[in-house]
């Protein structure tokens, strides 16, 4: 098999923590260079400084490492986006570009996730199709857009062998996310855990469509793994999991810890969850190159209070 050498940018973030990991345990530690803004709190791996928005830099580390492959993870979320939202724009655009000129430079296969952040408007709620309207009401949203069709331009002009999932929202006990509206489907367990009542800040009947960590990574490395003939969407795949409400994943963890508590205080979140799907439609991953979710909101619920109670006994 061929040695890869993989690049990481944003590797500091939610998905690119674990990530990190399930490469190096793939590719070997030696093999994966994780790359982020700054550097994580301790790490034992290999890590470089990197702002996505420097070119050179990006050239440079590139190039010098012989990088075959780059998952691109560094990004501006839809929260955190709408408080700044120039300032997202430049760095989910301009990152892009960088990457993308440095693969066509290269001959690297790239990784660029999209997000549900894609749909809003006229995008139908229920079972949203692959090939729906794409009218997205953030400016996470709109860069996430402008990034599969910029991912596709690159395949289809220079032969850049992009990949991309659309990410539901992640739910996962390694690593805390950064700035999302689903944030509360992962704030929620840790605060079950601490027997702390919880204050959501979507409403309680608020769907939408979800992942855990561990289907989220296995898609990636399944996608990137997949065939070249197989991967017939140069966009970005429709990929689901499981959906539910803020009241479902409040019910599904107090079966397992009574007497926990949630209050709903809906902000500026609430509108950005309207505005996206209920549930996908990914019967075109699943035909093309074999997308299966493994885990489901109760399997979900147990693995996360199971993991975080671990977590928390061994802090001690």
């Amino acid at each position: 098999m061929k040695t890869e050498t993989i690049l990481i940018t944003g590797a500091n973030g939610q998905i690119g923590t674990v990530l990190g990991q399930a490469l190096r345990e793939r590719f070997g530690t030696a093999n994966v260079l994780s790359t982020d803004i700054r550097e994580p709190a301790a790490y034992d791996f290999p890590f470089e400084t990197l702002d996505v928005l420097d070119r050179n830099a990006m050239f440079e580390l590139v190039g010098s490492r012989g990088v075959t492959q780059i998952y691109h993870l560094a990004a501006i979320l839809s929260a955190k986006g709408e408080l700044n939202p120039q300032w997202a724009w430049e760095v989910n655009m301009s990152g892009l570009f960088n990457v993308l000129e440095a693969a066509k430079k290269f001959g690297c296969k790239v990784f660029n996730p999209s997000s549900i952040a894609v749909y809003g408007g006229e995008t139908p709620k229920i079972d949203t199709p692959q090939h729906a309207v794409l009218q997205p009401q953030t400016v996470y949203g709109i860069s996430k857009v402008a990034g599969e069709h910029w991912s596709n331009y690159f395949y289809q002009k220079f032969g850049v062998d992009v990949r991309s999932v659309r990410y539901p929202g992640i739910v996962g006990y390694q690593s805390m996310p950064g700035g999302g509206t689903t944030d509360y489907a992962v704030d929620i367990f840790h605060h079950a855990v601490r027997g702390e009542r919880y204050t959501c800040f979507l409403a309680d009947h608020a769907r939408l469509p979800m992942m855990y960590m561990d289907d989220a990574v296995r898609a990636t490395i399944e996608i990137m793994d997949a065939p070249a003939e197989q991967i017939k969407i140069r966009t970005s795949y429709n990929i689901s999991g499981m959906n539910f409400t803020p009241a479902e994943i409040t019910a599904a963890i107090q079966a397992e810890v009574p007497g926990f508590e949630v209050a709903y205080e809906p902000d500026f979140r609430q509108k950005i969850a309207e505005s996206w799907p209920e549930n996908i439609d990914d019967a075109e991953a699943r035909a093309d190159w074999g997308w299966k979710p493994a885990y489901n909101l109760p399997d979900m619920t147990r693995d996360m209070l199971a993991n975080l109670r671990e977590m928390a006994s061994a802090a001690l």
